[in-house]
């Protein structure tokens, strides 16, 4: 008798745990969506291209990646390191939020409905500089 009430105990026990643990199940989807830059712009330590473009974000990943894919012309693709986020007032869509610096525009903010939340990205420190063109650099490896 006392072997199943111990039983019946450590099973009560075991399945309000599992109701009080987290679960992927109920978790949200990764925010994804697309977008079109009209010109050329510093994201994190990338130079992106103007074009349209696909993006996903986790905000349940332990690394802060937003992953940039380019849909028009020569593919691209871009992980993008999200320095911080905060919690952001609820909007009805995405927004990007660009800066003007004296070298060009860059991506402060990622404004993610989905998720409710801000990805932050700093200035670029210096501009990128592309340093051979892939044909230049072919012709110079000697095969």
């Amino acid at each position: 008798m006392i072997t199943i009430r111990k039983f019946v105990y450590a099973a009560a026990l075991a399945v309000s745990a599992m109701t009080f643990a987290p679960s992927h199940a109920v978790a949200q989807a990764p925010a994804h969506g697309k977008f079109t830059l009209t010109h050329d712009v510093y994201w994190g330590n990338a130079t992106v291209p103007a074009g349209t473009y696909a993006f996903s974000y986790d905000p349940y990943e332990t690394a802060k990646v937003l992953t940039i894919s380019k849909l028009d012309g020569a593919r691209a693709g871009y992980m993008v390191l999200v320095p911080a986020t905060d919690d952001g007032a609820p909007a009805d869509s995405n927004q990007i939020l660009l800066e003007k610096t004296a070298d060009g525009s860059y991506v402060s903010a990622m404004q993610l409905a989905e998720c409710g939340v801000t990805l932050h990205f700093a200035a670029p420190s210096h501009p990128a500089k592309q340093l051979a063109k892939s044909g230049a650099l072919m012709a110079s490896s000697g095969r």
